[in-house]
C-alpha cells in the first residue's frame, strides 16, 4: 500500500485540504489514480456516481478511502456537489478536485498547495492549466477551451488561459454559500463564474496533462453537453449584461466615490482622448435612444464590438436615469415635431395614453434619434478637445 508523503500530507492537514474525485466507468484508470493519489496523502473522498463496470469492486480495495456510492449515475456536477457537501461535513477547508481518467498527475497536488500557501486571500479559487498546444491533445479540446475561456472573461471580466480544466482547488465554504443548480459537465463551468461573481479569486496554476487515448474514457456528449453549456452560457451573458456588469459599476462608483471614479476611470484611464471621446459619445447616443429596457445590453455590447471603454460608455448611458426621463421625453417629442412639422402637445398625464395608441410614435422617435446624435456629437467632440488639452498639458508638465 502507497505511503504518503510526510511534507505534503503535512501541508494537507495544515490547510485543511483534501482530495475529491468524482469517478464514473474509469475501472481502466481508477486502480492507478488511487495509488498515485495514496503516495502524497489519505485526506481523499470518492464519489462513485453509479457506475456500471468494476468501480465498486475496484474501491473495495482501499478502505482507507472515504466514499460515497451513488446508486444512480445523474452527471459530474451532481457528484462534485455532493462531495463538496461530504467535505465540509468531514471538517475540510478545501478540496482539491482531480478526475479518474489518468489525465492529471497527482504530484501537481503540490503546485495548488503551494499556490495557496502563498496567496494573501483564501478566499480564492485555483484551475489547472494544461498545455493545449502539446501533440497528443485533441483538437476539439483545445477549441473547445478557447470557446469557454472567451465566454468566461465575458461574462467575469478575467482572463484565463483554462476554464475546463477538472484539476481545481475549492474554497469549500465560499462554494457552500452559491445556488448551483446544473447536474453535469456545465456545472463547472456554473461554479466558477458564480464564484467568481460572488467575489472569489479564480486564477490559474499550471499543470501536466496527459492525453493517452488507448486508456482514457471521456464521458462528455458533444452534441448534448455542448449544447447544455451554450444555453448556461447564454443565459449568464444576460444576467453579467443586465444584472451583474451595473452592478459592480455602482459597487466601484460607492467605493471609490463619484469624484475619485471619474478621476480614475475617466481622467487616469490609458486610453487615448479619441477613444474616451467616443466611449462618452456612444453611451450618450444610447442612453438617449429609444430603446428603453435595452440600454445596458446595447451599451456594452457597441463598447465590446467597437473596443471601446466600458466603464465610460456605461456611464454616459445612464443619462436617462428616471429623474431625467420626462426631461429626454420632452426634448425628443419637441424636436420631433420640428423635424417632421408634426406637432404634439407633451403632457406627462396624457403622454403614456397616446404612446399606447401609437398616436405621436413617429414623431418621438425621429425626434428621440436626432436628439441622441446631436448630444452625443456635441459632447463627444466637446470632450476630446478637453481630454486632449488635458493630456497634452500633463505631458508638457512631465517633461519639466
Amino acid at each position: 500500500m502507497p505511503t504518503p508523503t510526510p511534507f505534503l500530507e503535512a501541508t494537507m492537514q495544515q490547510l485543511n485540504c483534501c482530495i475529491l474525485m468524482p469517478t464514473y466507468n474509469n475501472a481502466g484508470t481508477l486502480k492507478r489514480v488511487v495509488d498515485g493519489l495514496l503516495q502524497y496523502t489519505q485526506s481523499i473522498v470518492i464519489v462513485n456516481d453509479g457506475a456500471t463496470d468494476g468501480t465498486k469492486d475496484i474501491l473495495r480495495d482501499y478502505p482507507q478511502v472515504h466514499q460515497i456510492q451513488l446508486l444512480k449515475n445523474k452527471g459530474k456536477g451532481n457528484a462534485l456537489k455532493i462531495g463538496f457537501q461530504e467535505a465540509l461535513n468531514l471538517g475540510y477547508d478545501f478540496a482539491i478536485t482531480i478526475d479518474s481518467d489518468g489525465q492529471h498527475f497527482p504530484e501537481d497536488i503540490a503546485v495548488f498547495l503551494e499556490a495557496l500557501q502563498k496567496e494573501e486571500t483564501k478566499n480564492v479559487l485555483y484551475i489547472g492549466s494544461r498545455n493545449m498546444e502539446q501533440a497528443d491533445v485533441p483538437g476539439s479540446s483545445s477549441f473547445g477551451n478557447k470557446f469557454s475561456n472567451f465566454w468566461f472573461w465575458f461574462e467575469t471580466g478575467i482572463r484565463l488561459t483554462d476554464t475546463q480544466c477538472g484539476y481545481r482547488i475549492y474554497p469549500l465554504k465560499e462554494i457552500e454559500k452559491l445556488n448551483l443548480y446544473t447536474p453535469k459537465f456545465e456545472f463547472e463551468i456554473e461554479v466558477i463564474v458564480k464564484a467568481s461573481w460572488s467575489g472569489t479569486l479564480v486564477k490559474n496554476v499550471p499543470v501536466k496533462i496527459s492525453y493517452d487515448e488507448a486508456e482514457r474514457v471521456s464521458h462528455f456528449r458533444k452534441g448534448p453537453d455542448f449544447a447544455r453549456i451554450s444555453v448556461l452560457n447564454t443565459w449568464f451573458v444576460l444576467v453579467a449584461i443586465f444584472y451583474i456588469k451595473p452592478r459592480n459599476f455602482f459597487r466601484r462608483i460607492k467605493k471609490k466615490g463619484m469624484k475619485k471614479f471619474f478621476a480614475e476611470e475617466v481622467l487616469g484611464s490609458n486610453d487615448s482622448p479619441k477613444k474616451k471621446a467616443l466611449s462618452i459619445a456612444l453611451g450618450l447616443f444610447i442612453g438617449l435612444s429609444p430603446f428603453w429596457g435595452l440600454h445596458t445590453l446595447l451599451v456594452f455590447g457597441a463598447a465590446f464590438l467597437f473596443r471601446l471603454n466600458k466603464p465610460i460608455a456605461f456611464a454616459f448611458s445612464n443619462i436617462s436615469l428616471p429623474p431625467f426621463i420626462p426631461f429626454i421625453l420632452y426634448l425628443s417629442v419637441q424636436i420631433g415635431g420640428w423635424v417632421t412639422g408634426e406637432k404634439l402637445v407633451f403632457s406627462l398625464d396624457t403622454i403614456s395614453e397616446n404612446f399606447l395608441a401609437l398616436k405621436g410614435l413617429k414623431t418621438y422617435l425621429v425626434g428621440s434619434f436626432v436628439l441622441a446624435i446631436m448630444v452625443s456629437l456635441t459632447a463627444g467632440l466637446f470632450g476630446y478637445f478637453t481630454l486632449s488639452h488635458m493630456a497634452k498639458r500633463k505631458m508638457a508638465v512631465e517633461n519639466g
